[in-house]
C-alpha cells in the first residue's frame, strides 16, 4: 500500500521490465559476439586461402586467354619448381653454355606486354609462352639447342642481350652473405639471416593480439579499435628489433602477410607475401623455402 501511495509499484514494475529487457538484449550480445568469433577466426583462415585462390585465377585466365587465341595448341614442355641443390645444379648447366659471339640471348620479361622484340623473334611461335611466364628471365641460343625460362625470387630489371653466354646473376636466385630475412605477421615476427647460403635463426616473438571479440558486451567496432592498437604495438616492437639488430650493409627481405607488409617496404629492399605459419622459428624456415624457389619453364 505504501509502494502505491508513493508511486514506488510503478517504478518496480518499470523497472523488472527494463531488468527483463537488459537481460534479453545480454543474450543476443553473448550471442552476436559467439558469431563474431567465428568470423575473425574465419577471416583468418580466409587470408591464406584469398592467396590460393588468386593464384588459382591467374592460372584460370591463362587458360582462358589460351583457349581464345591463336597459340592455344602450344603448351610448355613442363615445369619444375627449383630450389637448393638442384637449383644450383640447374644455374650451373645454364652458366655452362658457351657460344660464339651473340649467340645465347638474355630476356628481363617484367610481365606480359613487356616482351622485346629480341625474344618474339628468337622464340618465334612459342614468344607466347614468355609471355605467360613473365615476369621471368628469358634464354635461348641460336641454334635453339636451351629454350628456357626463370621466374626468381628478385627479377632484375629489364634487359635483353646476345652475349656468347646467358647473363645470370647469383643474387637473383639465392641469398647472399648480407642478407637478413624476416617474417611479420600481425601477432608474429621471426628474423634471420644466412650462412653460407643456410638460414640461421637469431629471434622471434609472438605478441598478444585478440584474434577473437570476448564477451565483454563492448561493441565490434571497439574491439576492432583494441587489436588494431595491439597490432600497431607489435609493428612498433618488430621495427625496434629490426633497428637494433640491421646494419648498414644489411639486405633486407621482409615475407608475412598481405595487411602489414606495406609497413616495412620503405626499409626493405624486398618485400612478398608467404603463407607461412606456426612457432617462429619454424614459420621463418618456412617462409624462406617458399620464397627462395625459383620456377622453371621449359619453352
Amino acid at each position: 500500500m505504501l509502494d502505491e501511495l508513493l508511486g514506488r509499484a510503478e517504478l518496480k514494475e518499470r523497472i523488472d521490465e527494463l531488468e527483463d529487457e537488459r537481460d534479453a538484449v545480454a543474450g543476443r550480445l553473448e550471442g552476436e559476439s559467439d558469431r563474431r568469433k567465428e568470423a575473425v577466426r574465419a577471416r583468418q583462415e580466409a587470408e591464406a586461402e584469398v592467396n590460393r585462390l588468386e593464384d588459382r585465377i591467374t592460372e584460370l585466365e591463362d587458360r582462358v586467354e589460351r583457349l581464345s587465341g591463336d597459340d592455344s595448341a602450344l603448351e610448355f614442355r613442363g615445369t619444375e619448381e627449383l630450389r637448393g641443390g638442384r637449383l644450383r645444379e640447374v644455374l650451373r648447366r645454364l652458366e655452362s653454355v658457351s657460344t660464339g659471339a651473340e649467340g645465347a640471348l638474355t630476356a628481363v620479361v617484367a610481365d606480359e606486354q613487356s616482351v622485346p622484340s629480341s625474344v618474339e623473334t628468337a622464340f618465334g611461335d612459342r614468344a607466347s609462352l614468355v609471355r605467360r611466364a613473365a615476369p621471368c628471365v628469358a634464354l635461348t641460343d641460336d641454334a635453339g639447342l636451351v629454350s628456357v625460362a626463370l621466374s626468381p625470387p628478385r627479377l632484375p630489371d629489364s634487359f635483353d642481350a646476345w652475349t656468347d653466354g646467358f647473363s645470370l646473376e647469383a643474387e637473383w636466385f639465392a641469398p647472399s652473405s648480407e642478407t637478413v630475412v624476416a617474417l611479420v605477421r600481425a601477432d608474429l615476427f621471426a628474423l634471420g639471416h644466412y650462412d653460407d647460403g643456410t638460414l640461421v635463426y637469431q629471434t622471434g616473438f609472438e605478441s598478444d593480439v585478440k584474434s577473437a571479440h570476448s564477451k565483454g558486451g563492448f561493441s565490434q567496432r571497439r574491439f576492432e579499435r583494441i587489436r588494431d592498437g595491439q597490432i600497431d604495438d607489435h609493428l612498433d616492437e618488430c621495427h625496434e628489433v629490426l633497428d637494433d639488430s640491421l646494419d648498414a650493409d644489411s639486405d633486407l627481405v621482409v615475407l608475412g602477410e598481405r595487411t602489414v607488409l606495406g609497413e616495412f617496404r620503405k626499409r626493405a629492399s624486398l618485400t612478398a607475401t608467404v603463407d607461412a605459419s606456426g612457432e617462429p622459428e619454424a614459420a621463418l624456415e618456412e617462409a624462406s623455402r617458399e620464397f627462395w624457389t625459383t620456377r622453371l619453364y621449359r619453352i
